[in-house]
């Protein structure tokens, strides 16, 4: 297998991404559309990190900072590359990249149903807290 290239998602690929989403992310979000991952790209060009093996994205992370808080968002790897490092390769960048902006804590979005999402979690260090629970609203 070839090497893991971690870099930043260009505009160009959002049907790219959006497909892989399709793929290989557990759920979906009111902004996994054109005009959600645009926006996104747009705001800030460095939040969306893609794993890249041979050409073909394998893995994603969203990497989200508002100058207050880091969020991590659509953390995915390809149902045939798990268990290779490429989450954790994402995980390093996003944090790499948190810290250079002044994050001092990072969060993420986790199915509370996705049992090897958790676990992928933990593994990275994360864990739940179970005082907190996502309030939402639709805006739109």
């Amino acid at each position: 297998m070839g090497h893991i290239e971690i870099r930043t998602a260009s505009i160009v690929e959002v049907p790219d991404l959006l497909a892989f989403w399709a793929r290989s992310a557990e759920g979906t979000s009111i902004t996994d559309d054109t005009d959600g991952v645009t926006r996104l790209l747009a705001r800030d060009p460095e939040a969306l990190l893609v794993a890249e093996r041979d050409g073909s994205i394998v893995g994603t992370v969203i990497a989200g900072y508002d100058g207050w808080r880091c969020h991590l968002y659509r953390l995915a790897v390809d149902p045939d590359q798990r268990r290779q490092g490429i989450a954790a390769a994402l995980l390093a960048a996003a944090h790499d990249r948190f810290v250079a902006l002044g994050g001092r804590r990072a969060d993420a979005m986790v199915l509370d149903h996705n049992e090897p999402g958790r676990h992928a979690w933990r593994a990275a260090g994360y864990h739940a807290e179970e005082q907190w629970s996502r309030w939402v609203r639709p805006l739109v």
